[in-house]
Formats: C-alpha cells, structure tokens, sequence
C-alpha cells in the first residue's frame, strides 16, 4: 500500500559490499554494536570506502534492506554487484567475517551458501577462499 511501484534505485557497490558484511555479522539473527563497529574497521580499510562516510553509506545499507519483508531475504540484493571482481570480493568480505570468530555457526555457513549462489561464485574460488582464510585464522 505503502510502497511505490516507481523502481527503487539500484544500489551502489559500495552501498552493496557494505550490506554484504552487515549481513554476516549479522547471521545470528542479532547486529550488536561491537558487530557494527568490526564491519566500520573493515570499511576504513577498503578502497570502495574510499572519501565516504561510513554513516552515509550504513544509512543507504539500511534502505535497501527495508526494501525485503526479511534480511535473509535482502541477500537477494547482491545480484547487483557490476562486476565478478566485485562479487568476489564481497564473498571474501563475507567469509573473512564469519571466520575471524574462530567457528563458523551454521547460520554463517548457511549465508555463505546463499551469498555464494547469488553471487555466482564457482565451488574452486570458494574452496580457495576458504582455504586461505583457514590459513589467516589458524591458532
């Protein structure tokens, strides 16, 4: 009733990798403030963030979720990325956060699984993403 049959603007990669991350600390069902500032690290560092704020682009974020009935199902939204660098680079965003707690849960396991299929990401790219990541987080 609400809603607008005008098409909602297409995310923005930034807006999309940023909901990526959001979205896997967030597998829980839960997004704590310690959660939201580990995705804002990561944010600083990457060069899509680059000169923008990161209030900004979380304001954004959170659009484009209000625009599923559910968060499990704005991870549809990551059919959007323009490019396979970038989809890419979202799934290790993604995997690189649900491993760095040392146990991946399996709701993690089940977004990876998700994302890895939205993303169109083939079985050897993510046997390798995960093997190098095992390796940054070996103890």
């Amino acid at each position: 009733m609400f809603r607008s049959d005008v098409p909602a603007k297409k995310a923005s990669d930034d807006v999309l990798l940023l909901h990526t991350m959001l979205l896997m600390s967030g597998a829980d069902g839960f997004l704590d403030q310690a959660e939201v500032e580990a995705v804002e690290a990561y944010f600083t560092q990457l060069p899509e963030f680059e000169g923008k704020q990161f209030q900004d682009v979380y304001a954004e974020a959170k659009k484009l979720v209000a625009r599923y009935s559910n968060l499990r199902e704005s991870v549809k939204a990551l059919s959007g990325f323009s490019s396979e660098k970038v989809r890419k680079k979202a799934f290790v965003l993604a995997a690189d956060l649900a491993m760095a707690s040392g146990d991946v849960s399996e709701s993690e396991d089940e977004l990876l699984t998700a994302m890895q299929r939205v993303l169109e990401i083939d079985d050897g790219t993510v046997q390798k993403v995960l093997d190098v990541l095992a390796m940054k987080y070996a103890r």
